[in-house]
């Protein structure tokens, strides 16, 4: 009976100290802010081991982990390259090189420039000239295979950055590491007053986190910003240039769209009129994709940017690292100062290809160069014309020559035409008969244009190129590089433009005025059946100019008003105080009377002719 009454006891106690437990473990049990760190915590611990794995392939130093659950995140997207976003340097940041005449920005994350600023120039609106501004239109970046099967592009990754002084000298290196020693490496390096800088593009150690056996491509893109008043005639001149096979030069030209893939290109060049984006290159680009766009759709609306550049290549890897280098050119499209690199970066400023470019390399821009090393530009380009008119005149004298003897036989060739206008081939005959005898080449009065046509279209390339005349002002022209202004239109009038520019109408005028006392007895002449109508060309080529210079360089514009009413000063003098139309007259008479003898191939000519009259004949009988 006794053992039963302990047993209900022990029962009860037992069920007490359950209940007693169970309300001490409810009471104190964690709320779930101490469980969710409790998680937090355990999971900490497996990421800590996680990255601890990765790190022991990759060699990277304990001191880099901070946060390890962001490190695993990163290496999850990055592979080997997540340890660069784990940096201080992943918070963002830029590191700024500067000199007397550049002022770059480098940002960390891409680790190229977001900031390319030239401090001695000014926009037509009185603002800095930036060729690359806030990161917004250029990119420069290495797109590349990992051995984990990833595809990275450093411009979307970050670089560690270290600003050290070598001598005189900034130089930045910027490192996209995988550890403390395995690293891509960009290095900046920029003198004092330089407008071209070192530019260095280098691995170290990473032969067994990337892929060689793909394609490791350079890409460089820009889109250039506009800095001058007409975009359009600043579009005209912003091309992509090339050198390729060793100091051959070739350009996109200015189409809408041009794509075109290269051999050796050893620079290329991203020019926007007065201004050039260049990268340089020792070791030569095997292959090349160059791309331009234009960007100008609506010239009253397109009005930030002009083209769009793009540069495709595949970087070789020795070894697997990379060793290249290299230089960038931010600055001014000046001759003289490219020509002194020596790198053939000349060919940039587009002086005119063959005779036109030796022109104006070795006689139109050192002659401007020198008159405007003492005289305002303006100024300088008068003189210039002058002395260049002036160089031309015995040319002028023997053009006006040749027109007072055809004159003098005007007359004689009416009436031969008046006698056989019905027969074209006796006509023509009978005219090289009357050259003949009185010696006179009709010929002569062209030869005299056409050597003037070379002076013509190398200053037709040079004026519009100068970096000299660029914010020149002269007289009402407030820039010289630009069109001048002396009123604005309410409307716009195609290919002529929504203002008025009063060089084209001075040009103009000029030119039609020399042109027709240059061709006088030229438009006289009868119109030859098939040839073009002289008369309304005459006519054209002023009204051409007028539309077309309207939104062109004034430089250029003066330059022509000024070498037209030199020429007609020029040819005034000749006909009224040197050539003596009477003694001409007498000149050609006395000749005639002189027995000639025919080259054989005026022989042959006339035999030629001869034979032909009489096949006409047999035909019309």
């Amino acid at each position: 009976m006794e053992e039963k009454q302990f047993d209900a006891k022990s029962i009860i106690g037992y069920i007490l100290l359950v209940g007693i437990a169970i309300w001490f473990f409810y009471v104190n049990k964690p709320s779930e802010e101490e469980l969710a760190a409790e998680k937090a915590k355990q999971e900490q611990v497996e990421a800590a081991k996680t990255v601890a794995a990765i790190e022991s392939k990759v060699k990277v130093s304990p001191k880099a982990a901070t946060d390890s659950l962001g490190k695993v995140k990163a290496y999850q997207e990055l592979g080997a390259f997540g340890f660069s976003q784990t940096l201080a340097s992943a918070n963002g940041g830029e590191t700024v090189l500067e000199n007397e005449v550049l002022r770059l920005k480098i940002n960390n994350k891409g680790g190229y420039i977001s900031e390319a600023k030239l401090k001695d120039f000014k926009t037509y609106d009185s603002l800095p000239v930036y060729l690359i501004k806030d990161g917004e239109n250029a990119s420069l970046g290495l797109t590349f295979n990992t051995r984990d099967n990833r595809v990275l592009d450093t411009k979307d990754l970050f670089f560690e950055p270290t600003l050290t002084k070598v001598g005189g000298n900034q130089q930045l290196a910027m490192r996209l590491k995988v550890s403390d020693d395995q690293y891509l490496e960009y290095v900046y390096t920029l003198k004092p007053n330089e407008y071209m800088l070192d530019f260095a593009i280098r691995s170290n150690g990473l032969s067994q986190v990337w892929d060689t056996s793909k394609e490791i491509n350079l890409n460089w893109e820009l889109e250039a910003l506009r800095h001058a008043k007409s975009n359009t005639f600043e579009d005209r001149y912003t091309k992509l240039y090339y050198e390729y096979e060793g100091t051959k030069d070739n350009n996109l030209g200015i189409s809408d769209y041009k794509e075109k893939d290269v051999e050796s290109v050893s620079y290329v060049a991203y020019r926007q009129h007065f201004f050039s984006s260049i990268l340089l290159t020792n070791t030569p680009f095997e292959k090349t994709k160059l791309t331009s766009k234009k960007l100008i759709e609506d010239e009253d609306i397109d009005t930030l940017k002009l083209k769009k550049f793009t540069l495709k290549t595949p970087l070789v890897a020795n070894s697997g690292d990379l060793n290249y280098a290299m230089n960038w050119y931010y600055g001014p499209t000046d001759y003289n100062i490219l020509n002194g690199y020596d790198k053939n970066l000349d060919e940039v400023v587009d002086l005119g290809w063959g005779i036109f470019g030796s022109l104006n390399k070795y006689v139109f821009m050192p002659l401007f160069n020198a008159l405007n090393g003492f005289l305002p530009a303006g100024i300088a380009i008068i003189l210039m014309t002058i002395l260049v008119r002036l160089a031309m005149s015995p040319i002028n004298f023997k053009q006006y020559l040749s027109q007072a003897k055809m004159k003098v036989l005007k007359p004689e060739i009416n009436a031969v035409n008046e006698k056989y206008k019905d027969n074209a081939m006796k006509k023509q005959q009978e005219t090289m008969a009357i050259y003949s005898k009185a010696g006179v080449n009709p010929m002569a009065g062209c030869i005299p244009a056409l050597l003037q046509m070379p002076v013509f279209y190398a200053l037709f390339s040079f004026f519009p190129t100068a970096i000299q005349l660029r914010q020149k002002a002269f007289m009402w022209v407030d820039d010289l590089s630009s069109y001048d202004i002396i009123a604005e239109l309410p409307f716009k009038i195609p290919f002529y433009g929504d203002h008025i520019s009063l060089l084209p109408i001075i040009a103009s005028a000029a030119m039609f005025f020399n042109v027709q006392l240059t061709s006088g007895q030229t438009m006289q002449q009868p119109q030859q059946p098939g040839m073009p109508n002289m008369k309304f060309m005459m006519y054209l080529s002023p009204v051409f100019l007028l539309f077309f210079y309207n939104n062109f360089s004034s430089g250029l514009s003066l330059y022509y008003s000024v070498s037209y009413i030199i020429t007609i000063a020029i040819m005034l003098v000749i006909k009224h105080f040197i050539l003596d139309e009477d003694k001409i007259h007498a000149k050609i008479e006395a000749n005639k009377k002189k027995p000639k003898k025919k080259s054989k191939f005026k022989q042959r000519l006339e035999h030629a002719m001869k034979e032909a009259e009489k096949q006409q004949k047999l035909r019309n009988k």
